[in-house]
C-alpha cells in the first residue's frame, strides 16, 4: 500500500499543483479516517498547507485512480490466465493512465461472444488472411480460390471471412484506437435532428431540431439538453468526422492504412485499403462515436456537478438574518397560507392557517390574526416563501404592516426550494411528530431566514434545486460532490454544540448520524455542555471522533473561553502561552487585535505546532468564533410589479440571484418566474464564468430587456452601458454558441436575435 500510495501521490500532486510528499501525507490522513475539513484546518503542518479545494480534488482523484489500479490488476490477471501476457503488453498496461486506454489494451483478450472473425477461422480462413498480409503483391481473389470448400461456397465468401479477420485486427489495436479517437476529438461535429413526426411533442427541444456544432466545444448545458432529447426519443444525435472531405480515401481510413503500412501498390494492398475503409464505416466509426458520446456526457456531467456544487455552497453560506423571533409564511391560494412562529433560537411556538384568498377571501381576519401574532411574540422578521401566492401574500403583509404602530418587522421573500421535501421527510416527522405536514413547511421557511445553513442541511442536497440538469448526471458523483460541499460549509461556519439539531451535528467533521443523535440525547438528558471535553461522556464518542469534531463545535459562555473559538483543544496549551506572553487575561485579550498584532508568532513554534497553526490561533483570538458568511441584506421588489404581465422593457428592478449556470444567472424579481441574465449581459466586460460576477443569494439590480408572456420568459441585463444588444466582438452575444458559420444553427428565428435565442434555450431548462 505504501508503494501504491507513493505512485498515486506522484500523479495527483502534479494535478493539484502540490508536491508528492504533500499528497502522500494527505492520502495517509484520509486513509486513517480524517475528514477534509479537519485536515485543511488542523493538519497544515502535515500536508504543507494543502487547502480544502486541493484536498477535495485529491480525494476525488484518489477514488478514480484506485478504481483504475483495481481494474489494471484484474486485466493483468485475466490475460495471465490466458497465458498471453508478454513483457511488452505488461509494460503498456502499466503505462495506461485512463480506464479507456486499459480497456483498449484488453479488447483482444476480453471474453466475448462468438464473432464473425472466429467463425471465419473455424472455416479455415485464417491462413488466407495471413497470406494476404504476408505478400502484398498477390491477388487476394486468386489466393481465395484454394479455400473454396465446405461452408466456404465461393471466392466472395472466402474473402468476406478474411475481411472479418483483418477487420477484427484493426478494431482491437490499442495504438490505432488511440489515434482514431484523437482524430475524432479534433474534428468531429455533433448533429442533432428532430425525429420525424415528433416536432410538436418535442417542442421544448426545438432549438435542436436542426443543429450542428463542433463536438470539442459543445458546452455542457447544451450537451445535456440534447442528450435528454435523445433519451426521450425526440432527437437523433450523431457524431461525424471527415464529412466534408471529398478525397476518395478519407483521413480516418488513411490513419488505419498508415498504422498497418498499407499502400496502393499491390493487389493485396488495394484489398486491404478497402477493408480499412469498410472497417471504419461499419465498425470503428460507430464504436468510437459512442465513446465520444460517453465522453461528452461525462464532460457535461462534470460541468453540471461543478455548477450545482458552487450554487449549493453559495446558498448554504448565504447571510443569516440572525437570532430573531420570526414568522414563517408558506403561501397558498385555495389551501390557505400556513403560518409558523419560531423564537430567536428557532424553537416552534405556534402555528395556524389563514385564508385571505379565494374562496374564503378573509383578508381582514387574516391581517388581524397576523398582527396579533406579531405583537404576542414580538416578531422581528417575516419570512415569506416564494412559491404560488407569494406576491399576493407579500402585498397582504405589506398592507397590514403599514397600519401597525411603532417598529415593524422586516419582511423577506425566501426560496422554498426543498421545503416540501423536508416537510414530508422522516427528519421532520421526528422533529414535529404531531404537526401537520403542510405546517412543517412554514417552520422551515421561517428558520431558513434565521440561519439558511442550519435549516438546509436537513434537506437532501439534490432537492434544494440550484442545479443544472441534476437528474441527468451520475447520481453517485453528484451526491459525493454535494455532500462534500455541505460538509465544508458547515465546518467553515462552525456549530453551536448546545443549539444544533442532530441533522446539523451529523455534518460536523467526524460525526455520524448516530453519534449526532447521541449528542442531542445526552444534551436533553444532562443539560447544556459546559466544555468541549464533556463530549467524551457521550455514548460511543471516543478520542478519535473527538479529535475530528471538537474544533468545529462551539460552546458560547462556557467554562473554557477557547471553547467558543475554532482553536482546537489540542492547541489550547500554545494558545495560553500566547495569552501569557501578552500579560493579559484570556477573556480580556480575545478580540483585542492591537495587542495580538504585537505578538511574534515564530516564538511559539515547537515540534507539534508550526507557523501556519500559530497564525491561525492568533487570528482566531482576534475574532473568536467569527462567521465567514456575509452580512444580511434583502432585495426590495418594486410595488405594483407582481406578475410577468406587469413587466415592460426598460424597467429597472431589484432581485435576488436564485441560480447560476454556465450560460448566465437566474434572478427572482418577484413575479413568480425567474428572469435570465445571460452571460453576455452580466457586465460591460467579457465574462467567461458567470460565477466571476454573481453567486446564488446575491441582491442585484437588473433591467428588463425582453418579456415573452406566452412562454413565461424574461430576459434581464446587469450591464450599465445602456445597450440591450450583446457586447460586440467574436465572443459577444450568444457566446456559448459556435462562432463558425459552418456550425451555425439553421432554424434560428431572425426576429429573436442572438440574446433572445440564448434566452429561449436557457429558459426551457427551468
Amino acid at each position: 500500500m505504501a508503494v501504491e500510495n507513493r505512485l498515486l501521490a506522484a500523479v495527483i500532486a502534479a494535478e493539484i499543483n502540490a508536491r508528492p510528499d504533500q499528497a502522500i501525507a494527505a492520502i495517509g490522513l484520509l486513509d486513517e479516517g480524517a475528514t477534509v475539513p479537519f485536515i485543511a484546518r488542523y493538519r497544515k503542518e502535515v500536508t504543507g498547507g494543502l487547502d480544502d479545494t486541493q484536498l477535495r480534488n485529491l480525494a476525488e482523484r484518489l477514488i478514480y485512480l484506485r478504481e483504475l489500479e483495481a481494474r489494471r490488476a484484474s486485466i493483468v490477471d485475466s490475460i495471465k490466465g490466458q497465458d498471453k501476457l508478454t513483457d511488452e503488453l505488461a509494460a503498456k498496461i502499466g503505462k495506461a493512465v485512463t480506464k479507456a486506454e486499459l480497456e483498449d489494451l484488453y479488447l483482444p483478450f476480453k471474453p466475448k461472444r462468438r464473432t464473425r472473425a472466429e467463425i471465419a477461422r473455424e472455416r479455415g480462413l485464417g491462413p488466407l488472411a495471413d497470406a494476404i498480409w504476408a505478400d502484398r503483391t498477390l491477388d487476394p481473389a486468386k489466393l481465395a480460390e484454394t479455400f473454396v470448400k465446405g461452408e466456404v461456397t465461393d471466392v466472395k465468401v472466402a474473402l468476406d471471412g478474411a475481411r472479418d479477420i483483418v477487420a477484427e485486427a484493426f478494431s482491437e489495436n490499442a495504438d490505432l484506437l488511440k489515434r482514431l479517437r484523437q482524430h475524432m476529438r479534433d474534428g468531429a461535429v455533433l448533429k442533432a435532428r428532430v425525429v420525424a413526426g415528433k416536432q410538436e411533442a418535442g417542442a421544448k427541444f426545438s432549438d435542436y431540431f436542426e443543429h450542428t456544432e463542433r463536438w470539442a466545444t459543445t458546452p455542457g448545458h447544451r450537451a445535456l439538453a440534447m442528450l435528454r432529447g435523445w433519451n426521450e426519443e425526440f432527437l437523433t444525435l450523431t457524431i461525424e468526422v471527415d464529412a466534408d472531405d471529398t478525397s476518395p480515401i478519407k483521413p480516418a481510413q488513411r490513419i488505419i492504412a498508415l498504422a498497418f503500412h498499407i499502400s496502393d501498390k499491390g493487389a493485396a494492398d488495394r484489398w486491404l485499403m478497402e477493408v480499412a475503409g469498410w472497417t471504419w464505416r461499419v465498425k470503428l466509426s460507430v464504436s468510437l462515436s459512442l465513446d465520444l458520446m460517453r465522453e461528452m456526457r461525462e464532460r457535461a456531467e462534470q460541468e453540471a456537478i461543478h455548477v450545482f456544487a458552487r450554487n449549493l455552497k453559495d446558498l448554504l453560506l448565504a447571510a443569516p438574518a440572525g437570532s430573531r423571533a420570526t414568522m414563517g409564511l408558506d403561501p397558498g391560494i385555495r389551501t390557505g397560507v400556513k403560518v409558523a412562529i419560531v423564537d430567536a433560537t428557532g424553537k416552534l411556538l405556534e402555528t395556524t392557517t389563514v385564508y385571505p384568498f379565494p374562496p374564503r377571501n378573509d383578508v381582514r381576519g387574516t391581517q388581524a390574526e397576523l398582527a396579533s401574532l406579531i405583537a404576542k411574540h414580538r416578531i422581528e422578521l417575516i419570512s415569506i416563501g416564494n412559491g404560488t401566492g407569494s406576491r399576493e401574500t407579500e402585498k397582504l403583509v405589506a398592507d397590514m404592516l403599514a397600519n401597525l404602530p411603532g417598529a415593524k418587522p422586516t419582511k423577506v421573500i425566501v426560496s422554498e426550494a426543498g421545503a416540501s421535501i423536508y416537510s414530508a421527510s422522516q427528519a421532520a416527522a421526528d422533529e414535529f411528530p404531531g404537526l401537520d405536514v403542510s405546517l412543517r413547511g412554514a417552520v422551515s421557511i421561517a428558520r431558513r431566514l434565521q440561519d439558511p445553513l442550519a435549516e438546509l442541511v436537513k434537506i437532501e442536497p439534490k432537492s434544494i434545486g440550484v442545479g443544472q440538469y441534476q437528474h441527468d448526471v451520475d447520481q453517485n458523483k453528484l451526491s459525493r460532490s454535494l455532500e462534500a460541499v455541505v460538509e465544508d460549509a458547515v465546518n467553515a461556519v462552525g456549530v453551536d454544540l448546545n443549539m444544533a439539531s442532530a441533522p446539523l451535528l451529523s455534518r460536523v467533521s467526524g460525526l455520524s448520524k448516530s453519534i449526532a443523535e447521541a449528542i442531542v440525547a445526552h444534551r436533553d438528558q444532562n443539560g447544556a455542555f459546559t466544555t468541549r471535553r464533556e463530549l467524551l461522556k457521550v455514548a460511543r464518542l471516543g478520542n478519535r471522533t473527538f479529535e475530528q469534531a471538537a474544533g468545529f463545535l462551539r460552546i458560547v459562555n462556557g467554562k473554557e473561553p477557547l471553547d467558543a473559538s475554532s482553536v482546537h483543544p489540542e492547541a489550547y496549551g500554545v494558545a495560553k502561552k500566547i495569552v501569557a506572553a501578552c500579560g493579559r487575561d484570556l477573556r480580556s485579550l480575545m478580540g483585542d487585535s492591537a495587542a495580538l498584532k504585537s505578538v511574534d508568532p515564530r516564538q511559539f513554534i515547537d515540534d507539534t505546532f508550526g507557523l501556519p497553526t500559530i497564525k491561525d490561533i492568533i487570528a482566531e483570538l482576534e475574532k473568536p468564533g467569527r462567521d465567514p458568511r456575509p452580512s444580511f441584506k434583502t432585495a426590495t421588489f418594486a410595488d405594483g410589479i407582481d406578475e410577468i404581465t406587469d413587466l415592460k422593457p426598460g424597467m429597472q428592478l431589484e432581485g435576488t440571484v436564485t441560480n447560476v449556470a454556465a450560460f448566465g444567472a437566474f434572478v427572482d424579481i418577484g413575479v413568480h418566474q425567474d428572469g435570465l441574465v445571460h452571460v453576455s449581459q452580466l457586465a460591460d466586460k467579457f465574462v467567461k464564468d458567470p460565477h466571476e460576477v454573481v453567486k446564488a443569494g446575491d441582491v442585484v439590480k437588473v433591467r428588463v430587456v425582453e418579456v415573452d408572456v406566452k412562454r413565461k420568459r424574461i430576459a434581464l441585463s446587469m450591464r450599465k452601458d445602456g445597450g440591450d444588444a450583446p457586447p460586440p466582438g467574436p465572443r459577444g452575444g450568444d457566446r456559448d454558441k459556435p462562432v463558425n458559420p459552418k456550425f451555425a444553427k439553421t432554424d434560428s428565428k431572425p426576429s429573436q436575435g442572438a440574446f433572445g435565442a440564448a434566452l429561449a434555450e436557457a429558459m426551457k431548462r427551468r
